[in-house]
């Protein structure tokens, strides 16, 4: 039964939903150029890369979680330790480094892919609390294409790679609105902190309308 809820726990610790949003993407984007093994190989590299984004921001947040009193969050609700989540995440890490060079994305592939782990990284340690937050879901999510085209030795098309910055930048958006006030309170001060809930729906409905735009004009 422990195991079980270990088990649970660390999934939702890895933020599940958007890590399977992600993953299926990354799949279903692969599998229009590649073959489904080659597809697969290149969906379980970003799985792993996402594995790592996801329990760092757990493990950073931890403290501010805590003094929230956000009892629904696996560590915070005690059903894993911090001890697992930095286990959870040597393995990610490793695994995500060998299945990019290794498997199908290569070596333009892999680096492609570690530039959009390490932007995504930087935001969970540093940018978060910045004006600049949005800056890393830019580039890890403009990455993401490059790195799945350039397996099939092809330049993904240009609505395509604007279209995926532009809609992770409104989830940014988005995302952050449940707990903008709370996220004040704690000096967690990215840019929709900082322009406040209203300003931040107006500029995520903004820039899915630009996405709308850009794949109109494809």
């Amino acid at each position: 039964m422990a195991t079980r809820s270990t088990f649970v726990g660390m999934a939702k610790a890895c933020h599940f939903g958007p890590t399977v949003l992600v993953v299926s993407i990354t799949f279903l984007l692969a599998i229009t150029q590649l073959s489904t093994a080659k597809s697969f190989g290149i969906a379980s590299a970003i799985l792993c890369g996402q594995l790592v984004v996801g329990w760092t921001n757990d493990l950073l947040d931890y403290p501010l979680d805590k003094a929230a009193g956000r009892s629904k969050k696996p560590l915070v609700g005690e059903t894993v330790t911090r001890n697992q989540i930095q286990v959870g995440i040597a393995i990610a890490v490793t695994s995500a480094i060998l299945l990019s060079f290794l498997g199908p994305l290569g070596v333009r592939g892999g680096l492609l892919h570690m530039l959009g782990l390490g932007s995504a990284t930087i935001y969970n340690f540093w940018a978060k609390s910045t004006w600049f937050s949005p800056v890393p879901y830019a580039v890890s999510f403009g990455a993401l294409p490059w790195a799945v085209y350039s397996v099939a030795h092809k330049h993904p098309p240009t609505w395509l790679f604007f279209d995926f910055i532009l809609v992770s930048m409104s989830f940014h958006f988005l995302n952050v609105i449940k707990d903008l006030e709370w996220d004040r309170t704690q000096s967690v001060l990215g840019l929709p902190q900082r322009i406040g809930k209203k300003w931040s729906a107006w500029t995520a409905g903004l820039l899915m309308l630009s996405a709308a735009f850009v794949a109109l004009l494809r």
